[in-house]
């Protein structure tokens, strides 16, 4: 069986709220004295907190002058293992912000919520539960180009209001880099994949584990060597090549071995009859999304990946008047690269085995070739099993040198939210010379991830200049020592592994993190300014779009970090809060970190719905100290599994 870290609770030193000198602290002890028992005097009495609150950071009833310890460990029933707190600040502002709880309780006259709600732990058969690709509710929609299989997210009355549990025996997965080879079956318990692609060598069982042998269907020799086959065609060390989209991924083994080669990969697939199969590459500890190329853009912004690919994908490319691979030059840069190995790729060699006529692998190899031309696409070689192809820099040449499809017109590039996709082909940025790159050179990794990207040196991102990106740089780095300095978890090697940034403006928190072994979901909201997520991809980040008043395209449990910089104050009077908070929850891991960052009222209305949510928390100063608004509120996430509710 397999030991999960003790860290239940934050552990925040003491010494990280005591930088003050004695002369300032005195002068606001006397001060507070002084106004304390005025206070008291004027009320007639002293008043004591209620018994029985929940068991997390305690809620002072009266604001304390000098940092208080936090008290609670997690009730008894949401854990199997006792937990030894340390002792660490806790800040309180229930007294002078109060807040109105998540189900609407007015505050008692002593500052603390009169009520708070409780949530309650959903039944077991929604361990998996992904709102927005619910299996069910998908049978609703057409099955034609699998739009049944894109987002589809429950209307207001069918949306779940409890917490989704992790299955009985879940267990932390491995630290990495061991995750890439080994899972806990316990905590993705299907099957169904060790069997089907038994001989592709994907995955197979070894008692309480899975294994990931790191083969594939197209690369039964392993996904080392089959990226060393891709290199032999394309520069995959120098640099030039760090951003990759992997369509139809499989359990990712693609994209889990070209992280040592510095190249991160979005790896998606759809929620389907490969069970499970984005959920294994999560627990593996590698960038995937559920998705589907069906009628709907990818979500992502034009020009993001340096490289895409598809390995026996099934995605019918030549369909559609070559749709999907307009989409794929929509979000390829200008100079990326397709790769494609299986069908119809070397069909002379096995269209036996794939039990299809030679004409017919050959009449589909034929319009894939005439799709690839009609965008521009220039194609490099193919050997053996690999065919690559090469997106021009620039349009000069292909605008007077093809007719059909047509260029889009009057259509934002970048638009990719329940946004249809056409059979145009999307316009690169104007060029004053034929050997110019559309859009701006980049530089190569990791001198990209600082360099000033050129969607800002050229205006394209509004009211972002390139001395406000160095700052930005500067304040993630600083805040980024900060958490570090005031989370313990930090220090645990392998502690974090999948993060997600909600908010994530420019990239500039996952920048700070770049050194870390970790890789950061850069979730930018379509509610706000929704063009930074090009910048994203031009530092040689990932990430997607996303609507947080609905559900994430991705399993629970899926990261071991969530950081949220203002997106309560930015979805205030969109959506509900708890429906946020409670994707959140579904998302995290069992003892996961949340950093929440926002005005204080905000965060003491936060921190009273989350008190309900098993989470143990705390709100703690903003890194520029007290007299800031702003303030952080920390929380993990308890341990507890359905078989532990009686499910």
């Amino acid at each position: 069986m397999g030991v999960r870290p003790a860290a239940t609770k934050l552990h925040i030193p003491p010494a990280a709220a005591r930088r003050h000198s004695f002369l300032p602290i005195a002068t606001v002890a006397l001060l507070c004295s002084a106004s304390y028992f005025l206070g008291a005097w004027h009320h007639g009495g002293f008043s004591s907190a209620p018994s029985g609150s929940p068991s997390s950071v305690s809620v002072a009833t009266a604001v304390a002058c000098t940092t208080t310890t936090a008290a609670a460990a997690a009730a008894s029933s949401t854990t199997k293992r006792p937990r030894k707190r340390t002792a660490g600040p806790s800040l309180d502002f229930s007294a002078h912000h109060a807040a109105a709880a998540a189900d609407g309780a007015v505050p008692s006259s002593s500052g603390v919520a009169a009520a708070r709600r409780r949530y309650q732990a959903c039944p077991a058969k929604y361990s998996e539960y992904t709102p927005c690709e619910d299996v069910k509710r998908s049978l609703r929609y057409p099955r034609d180009r699998l739009v049944y299989r894109e987002r589809h997210c429950p209307t207001e009355r069918e949306r779940l209001r409890c917490l989704v549990p992790a299955p009985a025996g879940y267990h932390n997965p491995f630290p990495w880099p061991a995750s890439r080879d080994v899972a806990w079956f316990a905590n993705v318990p299907h099957k169904e994949l060790t069997v089907e692609k038994a001989v592709q060598n994907w995955i197979r069982v070894d008692g309480d584990k899975f294994r990931f042998p790191g083969g594939g269907t197209m690369f039964p020799h392993g996904a080392d060597a089959y990226i060393d086959d891709i290199g032999k065609l394309i520069p995959l060390h120098d640099g030039s090549i760090r951003t990759a989209l992997d369509t139809g991924c499989g359990v990712a083994s693609w994209g889990a071995y070209l992280l040592s080669r510095d190249i991160v990969a979005m790896s998606f697939a759809p929620r389907d009859s490969h069970e499970a199969q984005v959920q294994f590459a999560l627990e593996r500890g590698v960038p995937a999304m559920i998705g589907v190329l069906a009628s709907n853009r990818l979500t992502y912004p034009a020009r993001a990946f340096d490289m895409a690919h598809c390995s026996r994908c099934l995605i019918p490319w030549h369909l559609y008047d070559g749709l999907y691979l307009i989409e794929v030059d929509r979000v390829l840069r200008p100079g990326g690269y397709w790769i494609l190995s299986g069908p119809p790729i070397n069909w002379r060699k096995y269209w036996k085995g794939w039990e299809r006529t030679k004409e017919d692998l050959n009449a589909e190899q034929e319009a894939i070739e005439a799709v690839a031309r009609s965008l521009c696409w220039k194609k490099i070689k193919e050997a053996g099993d690999i065919a690559v192809w090469q997106k021009p820099a620039n349009h000069a040449n292909c605008k007077a040198s093809r007719k059909s499809p047509p260029f889009c017109s009057n259509r934002n590039p970048d638009a990719a939210w329940y946004d249809k996709m056409e059979a145009c082909v999307t316009p690169l940025p104007e060029v004053s010379g034929a050997g110019e790159v559309a859009g701006g050179a980049l530089k190569k990794w990791p001198q990209r991830l600082t360099a000033v990207p050129p969607r800002i040196s050229r205006g394209t991102v509004k009211g972002v200049t390139a001395k406000a990106f160095a700052q930005d740089t500067e304040l993630w780095r600083k805040r980024v020592r900060h958490y570090k300095g005031v989370i313990n978890q930090f220090e645990q090697k392998g502690r974090y592994r999948n993060v997600l940034d909600m908010n994530a403006g420019l990239g500039g928190f996952a920048a700070a993190l770049a050194d870390d072994p970790v890789w950061v979901m850069n979730m930018v909201p379509t509610v706000g300014n929704s063009t930074t997520l090009g910048v994203v991809y031009e530092r040689g980040l990932i990430g997607s779009y996303q609507d947080w008043c609905e559900g994430m395209s991705t399993y629970p449990r899926t990261y071991d970090l969530i950081h949220s910089d203002s997106v309560f104050t930015l979805y205030k009077n969109r959506c509900e809060m708890d429906a946020i908070l409670l994707e959140m929850d579904r998302i995290l891991r069992p003892e996961g970190t949340v950093i929440i960052r926002d005005d204080v009222d905000m965060l003491v209305k936060v921190k009273n719905a989350a008190d309900g949510m098993r989470w143990d928390s705390q709100i703690i100063d903003h890194e520029d100290g007290p007299l800031v608004r702003e303030k952080i509120l920390l929380v993990v996430k308890t341990y507890w599994t359905a078989k532990e509710q009686g499910q």
